[in-house]
């Protein structure tokens, strides 16, 4: 497998959906965390991100046009311990509260499947990082399109080399219906030791109009501490 710049692979799709880059920075100081949303229908794209608890949330930007938030509003980031959980729905906090009860990643994820939003049934993707830098990333998934299929995959990275990472998204790329992800999550050159860098290249590789939220965040891996952004199109 090739390498790749994150940045780049993140623009080689018009529509990626949502996406999960996990990883060190450049120096191997910070572990690196980026979530983004992104939407096609009006009700996907009234959305924002806001702060909860030293993660984050989603929220209607206007309330009188929401439509239906049964798979649009939830809690993308939660923090436990020194363990940081990021996914694309609902599932963060079915892995928050079996790992509050001593139980694992995989045995949340096991008691989920995929959206049920027919044609798409989007994916559910998920990921961790632990204290040491450590992370798993997972994806739930339909047998391309058949939803009498669940499949469910897990990935292990331990003690990834400084300025890398890796990069998993829900959907292949656009389409109707869209295209689930597939293979393995990408290997990605993380560049930088600036959390704005970082962040600004992200947000600038999405595409223009279907891009909605992007969460970006550093954790020193020496002290904890911790650097976060939050980029909303809506303002």
């Amino acid at each position: 497998m090739e390498i790749i710049n994150y940045a780049q692979e993140i623009g080689a799709t018009t529509y990626p959906g949502r996406g999960i880059v996990l990883g060190k920075s450049k120096s191997g100081k910070y572990a690196a965390i980026a979530y983004f949303i992104m939407g096609r229908s009006t009700n996907s794209r009234n959305r924002v991100f806001i702060e909860q608890e030293g993660g984050i949330r989603t929220e209607a930007f206007d309330p009188s046009k929401l439509e239906d938030p049964s798979l649009i509003i939830y809690a993308p980031v939660r923090v436990l311990g020194d363990d940081t959980i990021v996914t694309n729905g609902d599932q963060t906090d079915t892995i928050y509260d079996f790992m509050a009860q001593g139980k694992t990643f995989e045995d949340a994820l096991r008691t989920r499947t995929f959206e049920p939003d027919p044609p798409n049934y989007t994916p559910r993707i998920s990921g961790i990082v632990h204290k040491n830098g450590d992370y798993q990333l997972s994806i739930l998934k339909s047998a391309n399109g058949n939803p009498d299929s669940a499949q469910r995959f897990f990935f292990d990275y331990n003690n990834t080399p400084a300025g890398q990472g890796h990069f998993i998204h829900t959907y292949k790329c656009d389409g109707n219906p869209i295209p689930s992800y597939e293979g393995e999550p990408t290997w990605v050159e993380i560049t930088t030791d600036s959390l704005d860098e970082f962040t600004d290249a992200v947000w600038n590789a999405l595409n223009e109009d279907n891009k909605v939220s992007l969460f970006t965040r550093f954790i020193d891996l020496e002290t904890g501490e911790v650097q976060t952004k939050i980029v909303n199109k809506n303002v």
